[in-house]
């Protein structure tokens, strides 16, 4: 699986048209190895962040070379941010939650959970193996943990993600989950900076595949 991490910082103003600029990413639906996207306004200002994933890199590779120019195109949003940042790359691990894949929690989730982390030098062994024994049950075990993905960016630089199908869940989690994970995972060991995002997701945002390309 590939990752793909989009943070849009949006011109004052020029929300509604970025939003409804987004909801044109609808036309993609039917591209061949998409999971899905989602994404929308982070809490602290004019921001847009959105998560894609897809099967593989070539895949993506032949959405990037085919197209994707069209289709931002036909989205017409270049004028309505300040700056853009993305970040690719592999899906190193899948956790598993309430829904019975990552398309279903994509079509289900409200709430997104961002961790940006960067590593500190020799850690992401560590690291990975704390995701796999740690973190991937402890919210798995979390009622309303739809599913979620660790994404490499960068030989440094890991994007853990969760969806939820509540603010609600989410904040439980953190009550009666989230301090004995922490206890057990010693994050600041294997971790410099973290940045992370509690993102209600927009709904006319969401691209998932299209009903005609899955089996009953």
């Amino acid at each position: 699986m590939y990752g793909k991490w989009i943070d849009c910082r949006v011109r004052p103003g020029a929300r509604e048209a970025f939003a409804a600029g987004q909801r044109r990413w609808s036309a993609i639906s039917d591209q061949p190895g998409l999971i899905g996207q989602a994404g929308g306004w982070a809490p602290d200002g004019d921001r847009a962040l959105l998560l894609a994933l897809w099967s593989d890199e070539p895949v993506y590779a032949r959405f990037m070379r085919e197209r994707h120019d069209p289709a931002a195109a036909h989205a017409d949003q270049r004028a309505g941010y300040t700056e853009i940042a993305v970040a690719t790359g592999p899906v190193v691990l899948t956790m598993p939650g309430a829904a019975p894949s990552l398309p279903a929690a994509l079509a289900r989730a409200t709430t997104l959970r961002a961790a940006d982390c960067l590593l500190r030098p020799g850690r992401a062994d560590h690291f990975l193996a704390v995701q796999h024994e740690v973190w991937a049950p402890g919210m798995a075990a979390a009622d309303g943990m739809l599913g979620g993905t660790v994404t490499r960016l960068a030989p440094d630089r890991y994007l853990v993600t969760t969806l939820w199908a509540t603010p609600a869940a989410h904040h439980a989690y953190t009550v009666h989950h989230l301090p004995a994970l922490l206890a057990r995972a010693d994050v600041p060991a294997d971790v410099r900076t973290l940045t992370g995002h509690l993102l209600p997701l927009e709904p006319t945002w969401r691209v998932v595949p299209e009903p005609a390309a899955t089996t009953e």
